[in-house]
């Protein structure tokens, strides 16, 4: 099995490792190859982020502290899914090698995915989840709201249905985290824990690099840097309504962009990608 990068590389070096799925390049077209293989690392990002983070919330079907939540929960991860196989799809359709979104999904092993680190920790309790939720859904409004705009028509076809469902994703996460973090002292405790557990992974979020600065001066894509203003704008009010305080760090919690992954995404495609696996090409 190849070995994973080393996480104290410097970024130059990851950026260039993690280069593992460059765009085929058209005959007459050499000029856009860059702009292609940028944008199938991006659009991977995008569908693998909402993929790992919708089964993490499928894993709550049956599991929820209460009924409604439970079928709520389970509907988010639903979109999710729904938003994957638009964001894969276009990923297998630029990387023009025949692969489908569910060849992405089921047939690539860890250090091919890009989806940020905190999408792939356990679940938690609910409250950790919540939180989790929260801060993607803070960040995702932002970003799908600028890919509305994206010079590839494609994209932005994406963006503008996917962000309707990510509105009420919001809505609904902020709402809870209001109610838990501004509840019982239980409840408060366990806010409290999941924000300064999580925090530092929502920095990943904005971390730019190579493949961002192309897609930034190709308008398909924002500098994900950019989002940060708005991401604070909206996460900032709904955690002083809630009385959580915002961890002082400025640490970034970094890698999964890259390839570079905890332990706990294997276990989690390793049970994900099982029946592909042990059943190739299987159809219902």
């Amino acid at each position: 099995m190849p070995s994973l990068p080393d996480v104290m590389t410097p970024d130059a070096a990851l950026a260039a490792a993690a280069a593992s799925h460059p765009a085929p390049e058209a005959p007459h077209d050499a000029a856009l190859a860059p702009a292609r293989a940028a944008l199938f690392e991006f659009l991977t990002r995008m569908g693998d982020t909402t993929l790992v983070l919708g089964h993490r919330l499928s894993e709550w079907c049956g599991h929820g502290p209460v009924l409604e939540e439970d079928i709520g929960v389970a509907n988010i991860a639903l979109d999710l899914i729904g938003q994957t196989q638009f964001w894969l799809g276009l990923a297998g359709e630029i990387e023009g090698k025949g692969r489908s979104a569910d060849d992405l999904a089921f047939l690539r092993d860890v250090w091919e995915f890009r989806n940020v680190l905190l999408v792939e920790l356990p679940n938690g309790d609910f409250g950790q989840t919540i939180m989790r939720q929260f801060l993607f859904d803070a960040w995702h409004v932002a970003m799908l709201r600028a890919l509305t705009a994206s010079s590839e028509p494609r994209v932005a076809e994406i963006a503008v249905k996917a962000i309707k469902e990510a509105h009420y994703h919001l809505e609904k996460s902020a709402d809870l985290v209001v109610r838990l973090g501004d509840g019982t002292a239980e409840s408060h405790r366990r806010m409290q824990a999941a924000l300064d557990l999580l925090w530092p992974y929502a920095g990943e979020f904005f971390l730019s690099d190579a493949t961002d600065a192309v897609l930034a001066e190709a308008g398909i894509a924002p500098d994900p840097a950019s989002l940060r203003s708005a991401f604070d704008a909206t996460v900032r009010p709904v955690l002083d309504e809630a009385t959580l305080a915002v961890p002082a760090s400025p640490f970034a919690q970094k890698g999964g962009r890259r390839g570079i992954h905890t332990e706990h995404l294997g276990r989690m495609l390793a049970e994900m990608q099982f029946l592909q696996r042990a059943y190739p090409g299987a159809t219902w």
